[in-house]
């Protein structure tokens, strides 16, 4: 509900404000999405549909409250190109905010992503996972509501076309005045996939056994 929603985000700002900050992290992850595709699909469409916003298929429209929330914790007000203070001024010694935006776009063969049990297990073929990203210097990123609301609508309108193009073609559009999309391989190492599941797996059984202590010693 949207109570619940608020106070989300209200305990979104403090954590930044008490451990992001703090360790002088530099660069944050966000879904503006907010849930799986096969999920919110739905609910989007009818969302643009009394909004009278476009028709989307690959993706969901955003949803605005984490993204605010993030650029006024995390982002120095800016005149000319300068720093002004405010919510967002941070020592010397830190860093001085998020200073870009990276817009990124994953396309999956056939639409078919690969869920965490099947990278987990290997049960299906290797496959190709193709990742589309813009940067937007974050001074460019409007602050106000709604002028922000209307550049992220945009992105997601434009990441439409994105998706679009790639399911019909097999690759994103090349940019302007390229006749092909330009694109750099990446391979994941075996052993490093072997070294993070190895690491999660130990993870859980830690925590299993800490509870299992903790339980006995109660109970």
């Amino acid at each position: 509900g949207r109570a619940h929603r608020d106070q989300q985000l209200v305990l979104l700002k403090e954590h930044l404000e008490k451990y992001y900050r703090s360790r002088n992290r530099k660069w944050i992850v966000l879904f503006p999405e907010g849930g799986f595709l096969r999920k919110r699909r739905e609910t989007s469409q009818a969302f643009a549909k009394k909004n009278n916003l476009p028709f989307l298929k690959h993706v969901t429209l955003p949803r605005l409250g984490a993204t605010q929330v993030i650029l006024k914790t995390l982002v120095a007000p800016q005149e000319n190109g300068n720093p002004t203070g405010g919510d967002a001024v941070i020592k010397e010694s830190k860093s001085k905010g998020l200073q870009w935006v990276i817009d990124t776009t994953i396309a999956y063969p056939k639409g078919e992503p690969i869920d965490i049990q099947t990278w987990i297990l290997g049960y299906r073929q290797p496959t190709v996972t193709h990742v589309h990203y813009r940067i937007f210097p974050v001074k460019d990123v409007p602050a106000e509501p709604e002028a922000l609301a209307h550049w992220l609508y945009q992105r997601f309108i434009e990441k439409e076309d994105l998706l679009t193009h790639f399911y019909e073609t097999g690759a994103f559009p090349p940019l302007q005045g390229q006749t092909k999309a330009i694109s750099r391989e990446m391979t994941l190492s075996n052993l490093w996939l072997v070294g993070i599941q190895s690491l999660a797996f130990l993870s859980g059984g830690m925590w299993y056994c800490i509870f299992q202590y903790f339980y006995h010693c109660l109970f």
